[in-house]
């Protein structure tokens, strides 16, 4: 392989207590979070809005439940999300452009400076310990320093950057599905069907619908990896949000697999609206009119870490002294890495269950904390936590734990746990029940 060396001095244009890398559900509620304990903070996002999948990935609606209290709860209700749709598995996705003005408010706090199109290029080190990241920007390369970072890029960017050791996929390598999202208008809501996923066992015409779908797949209709169609209902009367279409084999790490997957899934909504006009009662006159500006990912990189949390830790609802969220549910869903729907014949569900501190403590690695889908877990237990009401809780509380390191000039490893489960039950969030 062809290599140059390339060497330049980097510009140190802001030093901070806490770098936040991904802006995200799980970035947002961590810069929140350490700016009002007083840290001063900055937002990195390599797209021209935070919100993550919240906005750009149009993804929808809010799944997984967690413990009372946390910023989740204040997520959803900045979202406009209904009381009564708040718990995921029956909610209704968000309105993503009204989103993409409230979550930039959210973080729009004295204590925050958010970087937007900037991508996180390297990682300063002294020693093991990350002071600081290298960013790509419009004004070039920058340099921003801090005590403690917290990796919420879903991707573990700067995790990889910085030596952890990382995993990816099931044994066999392979990930779960690549999608786009997109929401339709003009369904007639007095004989469309709602699909919430493959759990659901709703009826259309006396037939299962999601029955239905394979039964069009293995007759041609579709094509047989888009048989599980999900139909979501929105925050809007006559609106579906559609999460069916997939690209298997897809490592989103991998630049040159991004382009061939996204043509691939915007081929796939032009195919499923087609679909929709010509066999499902009351989306004869539906049309787009949005959908996903980045891929939406699954799964990529986990970070392993100071505790690997498993899927058999989930199915006793397992407890932790060291407990950073508390009460996360949702199933163990696997969507199937070589076809359609699951993975998996049946469906594991979960007793609501802890995760623990050490998981957001990369092994090997001081000054980092990593927060959202790519903590410390095994790949069946990161089909439960990857989903958005957890991720939030997990930024909040690796925000709050980074203030403290940032106020007590201590790593994340040192820091008392005690200390952070005082500072998240000051608040209000339910850490245990007595």
């Amino acid at each position: 392989m062809k290599t140059i060396t390339y060497n330049r001095p980097v510009e140190v244009t802001g030093e901070y207590d806490v770098l936040v890398a991904g802006a995200g559900p799980a970035g947002i509620c961590a810069a929140v979070a350490a700016a009002r304990e007083g840290s001063r903070v900055a937002l990195i996002e390599r797209y021209g809005v935070v919100g993550g999948n919240l906005t750009t990935g149009y993804v929808g609606p809010v799944l997984g439940m967690v413990g009372k209290g946390t910023m989740r709860d204040e997520i959803v209700k900045i979202l406009e999300i209904p009381d009564n749709d708040m718990i995921g598995e029956t909610g209704k996705a968000h309105d993503f452009e009204k989103a993409k003005l409230t979550l930039s408010e959210f973080v729009n706090h004295p204590g925050i400076d958010v970087y937007l199109q900037s991508s996180v290029y390297d990682v300063v080190k002294e020693g093991d310990k990350v002071t600081g990241l290298i960013l790509a920007t419009n004004e070039g390369r920058m340099a921003l320093l801090a005590p403690v970072t917290i990796d919420c890029t879903g991707d573990a960017i700067v995790s990889t950057l910085a030596g952890a050791h990382i995993e990816k996929g099931r044994e066999d390598g392979l990930m779960q599905p690549v999608t786009l999202e997109f929401t339709i208008d003009n369904v007639d809501e007095t004989c469309a069907v709602t699909c919430i996923g493959d759990v659901d066992n709703v009826e259309m015409n006396g037939e299962r619908f999601l029955d239905f779908c394979k039964r069009c797949a293995d007759e041609g209709k579709l094509p047989e990896h888009l048989a599980a169609v999900r139909l979501h209902p929105t925050v809007k009367k006559g609106q579906r949000q559609v999460n069916t279409t997939q690209a298997n084999r897809v490592d989103i790490t991998k630049v040159r697999e991004i382009f061939p997957a996204d043509l691939e899934l915007r081929r796939q909504i032009a195919l499923l609206m087609d679909f929709f006009h010509q066999n499902l009662p009351g989306y004869e006159n539906c049309k787009c009119i949005g959908s996903g500006t980045t891929t939406g990912v699954r799964e990529t990189r986990r970070v392993m870490g100071d505790y690997l949390l498993t899927a058999e830790d989930m199915v006793e609802g397992r407890k932790f002294p060291d407990v950073a969220v508390h009460e996360s549910e949702f199933i163990v869903d696997i969507h199937n890495p070589e076809g359609a729907g699951q993975a998996e014949d049946k469906i594991q569900y979960v007793i609501p269950y802890d995760i623990p501190y050490r998981c957001f403590l990369p092994k090997g690695v001081e000054g980092l904390l990593v927060a959202g889908r790519c903590i410390s877990g095994t790949h069946r237990a990161h089909a439960s936590y990857r989903v958005m009401s957890i991720c939030m809780a997990m930024g909040e509380a690796a925000g709050t734990a980074a203030a403290l390191c940032a106020k007590e000039l201590k790593t994340p490893r040192e820091l008392q746990v005690k200390e952070l489960q005082n500072a998240l039950t000051a608040k209000g969030i339910e850490l245990w029940q007595e």
